[in-house]
């Protein structure tokens, strides 16, 4: 497998065996590493791999780069992918293939303060390429990337279409703002409508506000859940 090549403003690093690209992003971006770098691990059985962000917003709105980024990974495989290949995109991060949980995306920050200005955000990827099982019915609702007639669909050239995609989507957010996104994330989104429970709260999933946060409405009221909820580390 060849090393993926990345557009001008993103540098990669490659990673091994069982480091996760996720943590290893979080540290160098720690350490003050530049905005750009893409940390991967395309292992044999799952593709991994992490972006840092230097936002120059606050993280209320820097935090827009996680449904970007699964935007972006949606356009990436429907580029690569044969056409019937269906990828929708769960509030919280989970990637649906052909109606079937297949990877998610995560976030961290260098602080959960939403006012305030982040030094840096990553974006993860966890990808499964084969399934754990060979008997597709012990997790009906999981599947892997190759199960879904994707075989041909390279973990290096995913990495690399993911990137250029993501930056696209980048460019656009920033001359037009949030709103091209919001439409686009909305028609890829899953489960609007569902009766759901997140944060501790239960209700109906009615979509998401300007700054893509959760509206989930209960008998009494609506719901804001801000994607900052979603942060794991800061």
């Amino acid at each position: 497998m060849s090393s993926p090549t990345f557009p001008p403003l993103f540098w990669g690093l490659a990673v091994e065996g069982q480091v996760d690209p996720f943590d290893k992003a979080c540290v160098e971006a720690a350490r003050g590493c530049d905005a750009g770098l893409v940390v991967y691990n395309l292992g044999a059985n799952e593709l991994r791999a992490a972006l840092v962000f230097a936002p120059d917003v606050p993280l209320k709105d820097a935090m827009t780069m996680l449904p970007l980024c699964g935007v972006g990974f949606q356009n990436a495989l429907g580029a690569l992918a044969p056409p019937e290949v269906a990828v929708h995109l769960g509030w919280s991060g989970d990637i649906l293939i052909n109606g079937a949980k297949c990877g998610r995306l995560r976030v961290a920050s260098s602080h959960s303060a939403p006012a305030a200005e982040p030094d840096w955000l990553v974006v993860g990827l966890d990808l499964p390429l084969w399934p754990d099982s060979d008997d597709p019915g012990e997790s009906p609702n999981q599947t892997a990337l190759y199960a879904e007639g994707c075989a041909d669909v390279k973990a290096d050239m995913l990495v690399e279409s993911w990137v250029k995609h993501t930056l696209v989507g980048i460019n656009r957010w920033s001359d037009e703002g949030v709103s091209s996104l919001h439409k686009e994330w909305r028609g890829l989104a899953h489960g609007i409508g569902e009766d759901i429970e997140i944060a501790g709260t239960s209700g109906t999933y009615l979509g998401i506000d300007e700054r893509l946060g959760m509206l989930l409405r209960d008998e009494a009221t609506t719901h804001l859940i801000p994607l900052t909820h979603l942060l794991e580390n800061s």
